[in-house]
């Protein structure tokens, strides 16, 4: 497959599968995403949440939308709502297949979660709730808690100002629970789950630990690169160590990506850089990082090549991952294939 070009389905027909994630299940890939529309107003749902499956990596079948939204006004899954960063990941405990996203409305204003389970891997998919994690915890991290002002939302600027330092915007969403933009999934070794979301309007990320069955937060989560502005978040681990893929928050224009490494899935987190190298590093390709996922003993970072004039055209690179003495590169390469 040839990055930037269209990628056909088996019937013959571009892949429709943006902002999505790979969830491997004996043996075989499937591929969640977005299914947009022509035009501008194509980055709303107006079909659902799209499946694609393969046992290559090359040849994709077209599974339909296992995600339907419907018609009813106001309803979270409704069409023309927003329904974005589709992650699925398998519960052994309950043999669920449990899909998370970013639920919002057509404005942009709402920033939960959308929960959604299916029985089997190409669904369909049963919606479940719109919530905001974490209603009523402090984040792990949180040091010493002192009440101050919040700046308003639409004062909230891209960048680091004293103004946002102090402000413990998390502590406006303590009992509502904290905002849940871009998001992924992340099962560790042992088993246990992850959450990964921008948060605190998109300035800093959370990580929040899962129940076991996958289905809510335990309670516990931290903050992660606070006031530094991350979207297009992907969490994953390579010989003990934790690595965070994202893009800077400039919306569908393609930015330098950005990486960071710990020692545990909840950090702290280092910042490493722009892992991106050769010409086009600077915006990552002309791509925006969606996921991360793992095929043998290749690691395969995912971009979406966004066509915000007219979103069913956007495109995808998919490139391997490289890792080093310090951290991890991704180098560009005209073709995908392991």
């Amino acid at each position: 497959m040839l990055n930037g070009a269209l990628w056909l389905d088996d019937r013959g027909r571009h892949i429709n599968a943006h902002g999505g994630g790979i969830l491997e299940h004996r043996g075989v890939f499937y591929w969640y995403g977005e299914h947009k529309g022509p035009g501008v107003n194509g980055k709303l749902a107006y079909d659902g949440v799209r499946m694609y499956a393969s046992q290559d990596l090359q040849k994709w079948q077209d599974c339909g939308i296992v995600l339907q939204v419907n018609n009813t006004p106001g309803h979270p899954v409704c069409a023309g709502c927003r329904i974005e960063r589709p992650k699925v990941i398998y519960c052994e405990k309950s043999g669920k297949f449990v899909m998370y996203f970013h639920s919002s409305n057509l404005e942009h204003r709402i920033a939960k979660r959308g929960l959604a389970i299916a029985d089997d891997p190409a669904g369909p998919f049963t919606f479940i709730s719109a919530e905001r994690p974490n209603a009523g915890f402090l984040p792990l991290n949180a040091g010493t808690v002192e009440p101050g002002s919040y700046l308003p939302e639409h004062l909230m600027r891209n960048g680091e100002y004293e103004e946002l330092k102090n402000s413990n915007f998390y502590l406006r969403d303590f009992a509502g629970g904290q905002m849940a933009r871009d998001m992924n999934l992340f099962v560790d070794s042992d088993g246990k789950a992850f959450h990964i979301y921008a948060s605190e309007h998109n300035s800093t990320l959370h990580i929040a630990e899962l129940t076991d069955d996958y289905l809510y937060w335990s309670g516990r989560y931290v903050r992660v690169l606070p006031d530094r502005w991350n979207e297009g978040e992907a969490l994953f681990t390579y010989r003990n160590k934790y690595y965070l893929l994202a893009s800077g928050c400039t919306g569908w224009r393609p930015n330098a990506a950005r990486s960071a490494v710990a020692d545990s899935v909840m950090g702290e987190y280092t910042m490493l850089g722009n892992p991106c190298r050769g010409a086009g590093a600077e915006i990552t390709f002309g791509g925006q990082s969606s996921a991360v996922f793992r095929a043998g003993d290749t690691y395969v970072a995912m971009f979406d090549l966004w066509n915000d004039q007219n979103f069913i055209d956007s495109r995808y690179c998919w490139l391997p991952v490289k890792f080093t003495g310090d951290g991890f590169e991704i180098h560009y390469q005209e073709k995908f294939e392991l």
